[in-house]
């Protein structure tokens, strides 16, 4: 808890003065990606057994405002405006600091990328208007977000959509960092049901639609192109590369090295062979 606590306090610190780019371009508009209000279901109903569950995961979110560490965590995941503090809260999983001066190139995809996927959201969240927690319990947030977000519909949460992408994007600039960065990002999202705004509902189903716009963005000729950028950049700056894990190549096996079958490498193995937990090139 202690490291929550250390991420949160520095997410929260003027460590950085970037605001969110609003001149990104988008790789594409809004009327060529798919629609989620004709994907995704209607949000649980009232009197529904989903909405039952709901209510008992708003009890496990107040419950983790007994936390300091966790609903300090929660609070520093609600920043919206300023990018810089938002991608900061991934630095620790993904390795970097993500900013336009020090990572010129991932800055630049994640901008476009979230310019191209934060607006999906919009047209169901208008359609259905859905109630959020902290007005149907007349409950206050930690967050203090209830000038903001009182009166706008709450399916699917417009966090966690943004959250999930980042998340999404991060895996593929660097694989071998995938389970941090998505482990992140799940606690990002959850951070919504913790502070009152969403319902888990709509955090699962914005999680949903966060992979759509993903997978989306992968036609888009100027995202791939741009994300090779990304990835060559983050390993210029980490000396790590886009594999999941590096080979080392060697003339020998040395003891302690297993074939892929997880046989006992010998003397006359050649290939690829596991050494001490890394894939070793057998000559």
């Amino acid at each position: 808890m202690k490291k929550l606590l250390m991420m949160a306090a520095a997410a929260m610190m003027s460590m950085s003065s970037w605001a969110q780019d609003d001149t990104a371009t988008p790789y594409l508009q809004l009327d060529q990606l798919p629609k989620l209000i004709d994907i995704m279901p209607a949000p649980p109903a009232f009197d529904s057994p989903e909405f039952a569950n709901d209510v008992v995961r708003y009890g496990w979110g107040k419950q983790q405002r007994q936390d300091p560490d966790r609903v300090a965590l929660a609070i520093a995941d609600a920043e919206w405006d300023d990018h810089a503090k938002l991608f900061l809260q991934w630095k620790d999983a993904f390795g970097l600091e993500i900013n336009p001066t020090n990572t010129p190139e991932i800055w630049k995809l994640m901008e476009s990328s979230l310019a191209t996927t934060d607006p999906m959201r919009k047209e169901t969240k208008a359609f259905y208007h859905r109630q959020r927690p902290f007005e149907r319990f007349d409950d206050s947030m930690p967050s203090h977000e209830e000038d903001d977000l009182r009166g706008e519909g709450s399916y699917p949460s417009g966090h966690s959509l943004r959250g999930w992408t980042i998340s999404l994007l991060l895996a593929q600039i660097a694989p071998q960092r995938a389970e941090l960065v998505f482990s992140r990002g799940w606690d990002y999202c959850n951070s919504r049901v913790i502070v009152g705004a969403h319902w888990q509902s709509d955090v699962d189903a914005s999680r949903t639609a966060a992979s759509i716009g993903f997978c989306a963005l992968q036609g888009s000729p100027e995202f791939i192109a741009q994300m090779k950028k990304a990835q060559a950049e983050y390993a210029e700056k980490t000396g790590q590369g886009s594999s999941v894990q590096s080979a080392v190549v060697v003339e020998h096996p040395a003891t302690r090295a297993y074939r892929t079958d997880g046989m006992q490498a010998t003397e006359s193995t050649r290939g690829v062979v596991i050494e001490n937990g890394q894939k070793v090139v057998v000559k």
